[in-house]
């Protein structure tokens, strides 16, 4: 099915050749760098590890298994990235026996040394321009190292490491921490688990206790939510993009924003899903990632919503370690705004990331004493409309997320404002962006009063049929997992 441009820009053969010309000179290298999920290589790859895994002489190393397989997919695409990941693993557990043998100031040490590792490679370029080129081979192959895929998400999980199992007296092998850090479902955009909840559940596995059809429900749904809304949505949100955007008229614009909003909620969390299918394939269970989040009624419950692993992981290890909200409203707003800047920046070295994880710290500070005399009226209307302005300024924020050049970030926020004279698109275009908005909406307001009975059993597996068949059928152009890129 062709899809026409917005804007009137299938009238353009200027704009046309723009856009393939963009296609063709940035092609996804975030993909071609990893074994995707969406991958025919990463099907084969799951099931000659998970025949192996369940044979019964392996039993016994199922750990090494695992941590084999995983190296493999990271190296897949970067083989020169290995040593990386080695170094930040076995640097790790050496401050981990240093901190529970000796003291817990080794700990500190070991969190500054993960932090020194993610601030090398993800904001070096805040200070140092590239190609790099010092007259030392040492250095020049550093700073021209690319950024490692996943960076973020396996320091934040040594860092939990470091942080947990100290307090709990725990000891850990280094072949522990090589399978907590670098579980491959997991490994390259979370969800981020805490080292309390997976430790305990390293041991044997038996092919017996997998439920399977748990599994299958959340790959299923995982692989529909990219497949079908992700990557068709990315086709259209591609016009969010500098020059595109300027073509766009006012009202496609915002149609814009609330595309790209129900874009990344179904790609991250069909890659969440994904995730935690596939560790329950291999014994191992996640946490959820996703909870509804555009129902919320205010920007706290958002992000108790949103993105659970990485709420709960600032929540825990930084926003409660500054002080929290025991030391009286300023300091408490000081820290919601600062914990949320911080969050920010931990996705991207830049000032739209920045900006963005502020304004919702600023949201959370300006929101907080009201909620409690909010949430106590019980009118649905007011509830209604609570949810859809916090929807509204969501999406709006997600423009300094989905343009992290703050300056055309800017120009795109400020032209929802201004009106523009392009021709409007065609109908058939808002109604493709309905149909693959569609399963978003629906799971967000039809989930509490899903059917129950032996009816509702019955058909369950014809309804995952369809979502196989359209996933199948109707998947979008490839594209990589947005979250691949922090």
């Amino acid at each position: 099915m062709s899809r026409p441009f917005p804007g009137g820009l299938e009238h353009s053969t200027h704009w046309q050749n723009v856009l393939q010309q963009l296609k063709a000179v940035i092609p996804s290298a975030i993909t071609a760098l990893v074994m995707t999920f969406t991958s025919w290589q990463f099907a084969v790859f799951v099931c000659v590890v998970f025949a192996f895994y369940y044979l019964p002489f392996v039993r016994r190393l199922q750990v090494y298994v695992l941590i084999a397989a995983s190296l493999f997919f990271y190296g897949y695409g970067q083989p020169e990235l290995l040593p990386l990941l080695v170094v930040a693993v076995v640097g790790t557990w050496a401050f981990l026996a240093l901190s529970i043998k000796r003291s817990r100031a080794w700990t500190k040490y070991g969190i500054v040394f993960n932090l020194g590792l993610l601030a090398f490679f993800k904001y070096k370029f805040l200070f140092v321009a590239t190609p790099v080129a010092t007259g030392s081979a040492v250095s020049d192959f550093l700073l021209n190292l690319p950024l490692p895929i996943g960076i973020s998400f396996f320091v934040f999980h040594n860092i939990s490491l470091l942080v947990d199992l100290p307090k709990q007296g725990r000891a850990a092998t280094v072949w522990e921490i090589f399978l907590y850090v670098i579980f491959f479902p997991q490994l390259i955009s979370g969800p981020i688990t805490q080292a309390r909840n997976f430790f305990p559940q390293i041991q044997e596995k038996q092919i017996s206790k997998v439920p399977f059809v748990e599994a299958a429900r959340w790959l299923v749904l995982g692989y529909f939510f990219k497949l079908y809304c992700a990557n068709n949505l990315n086709e259209m949100t591609s016009y969010m993009a500098h020059p595109l955007f300027e073509t766009v008229k006012t009202g496609d614009k915002w149609l814009l924003i609330f595309l790209y909003s129900f874009q990344i909620y179904a790609d991250f969390f069909g890659y969440s899903s994904i995730a935690v299918g596939l560790a329950l394939l291999f014994g191992y269970r996640l946490p959820d990632n996703f909870n509804r989040p555009y129902i919320s009624r205010s920007i706290a419950e958002f992000w108790r919503r949103w993105h659970i692993s990485l709420s709960s992981w600032l929540r825990n290890y930084l926003y409660i370690p500054l002080g929290g909200s025991r030391h009286g409203p300023a300091r408490t707003y000081f820290n919601l705004i600062a914990v949320m800047g911080l969050g920010g920046l931990w996705h991207g070295a830049g000032l739209s990331y920045l900006v963005w994880g502020l304004m919702h710290g600023v949201l959370l500070a300006v929101e907080r004493p009201f909620l409690d005399k909010l949430d106590s009226v019980r009118s649905p209307a007011l509830q209604a409309l609570r949810a859809a302005m916090v929807f509204l300024i969501v999406s709006m924020l997600w423009i300094f997320f989905k343009l992290p050049d703050f300056g055309q970030a800017a120009s795109y926020f400020a032209g929802l404002f201004t009106e523009s004279t392009v021709q409007n698109p065609p109908k058939i275009y808002r109604t493709l962006a309905l149909a693959y908005s569609l399963p978003v909406i629906l799971q967000h307001l039809i989930l509490p009063h899903q059917p129950q009975g032996a009816w509702a059993r019955a058909i369950e597996p014809f309804a995952y049929g369809a979502l196989v068949a359209l996933a199948y059928a109707e998947a979008g152009p490839e594209s990589a997992f947005i979250y691949f890129q922090f």
